[in-house]
């Protein structure tokens, strides 16, 4: 399978002061959160868009943000991620559109607020969907951090009934999924307050 035939997707909401990481703007404000939202995106994309394993999509939102790169995302010279809109509705739908809208192939997607992201995660998640149905890495706060698709020989999405932002929904996916082959990656810390932040600063990923 050729690089164009796997594609990696960032979700990401436009970096505008006031808009992003509103539980953690409670804890270090709103430009902290919206500084921690900006730069974390931009290494995400300058560690995972350029790599030739893989084709880069930023799948952002509002949808008006999808036509407004400059002064907005990070220009990265090389390997520029492809923006597409998210679209309207839950998660679970944005999500649906992105696995139903991109050309053959895989996909897989990432959050913008995981910063222990690495390229070797998403090399890993391709790797498993060659003989998986589903690949999941779960995050520590019950969500989870990527979630990916072989999309083949039929996709089922496992969204229905999902409420988004608890501590159930891994586990409500996971039902969601059975009869179908999934694996679990490592766990990653998502960042959504304070705390999440502090725990970050003080892994050895953070630190090396």
């Amino acid at each position: 399978m050729t690089p164009n035939n796997r594609h990696l997707v960032i979700f990401a909401r436009a970096p505008r002061l006031g808009t992003v990481k509103r539980r953690l703007a409670r804890d270090i404000g709103a430009v902290g959160a919206w500084r921690f939202h900006r730069d974390n995106t931009a290494a995400l994309l300058r560690r995972l868009a350029p790599d030739p394993r893989w084709r880069c999509w930023l799948a952002v939102t509002p949808d008006r943000a999808a036509r407004a790169r400059r002064g907005l995302w990070p220009r990265n010279g090389r390997g520029v991620p492809r923006l597409v809109a998210q679209g309207s509705g839950d998660l679970g739908a944005r999500m649906g559109r992105v696995f139903h809208g991109l050309p053959p192939g895989p996909v897989v997607i990432v959050g913008s607020d995981i910063p222990g992201i690495r390229a070797r995660h998403v090399a890993e998640a391709f790797h498993t969907l060659g003989r998986h149905d589903w690949v999941i890495g779960p995050a520590d706060d019950g969500g989870y951090w990527l979630i990916g698709a072989r999309r083949r020989p039929a996709l089922r999405l496992p969204f229905a009934g999902m409420t988004w932002g608890g501590d159930q929904v891994l586990a409500r996916t996971l039902a969601n999924l059975a009869g179908q082959k999934v694996t679990l990656l490592g766990e990653l810390i998502d960042v959504d307050t304070g705390a999440d932040l502090e725990r970050w600063k003080n892994t050895s990923e953070h630190n090396a």
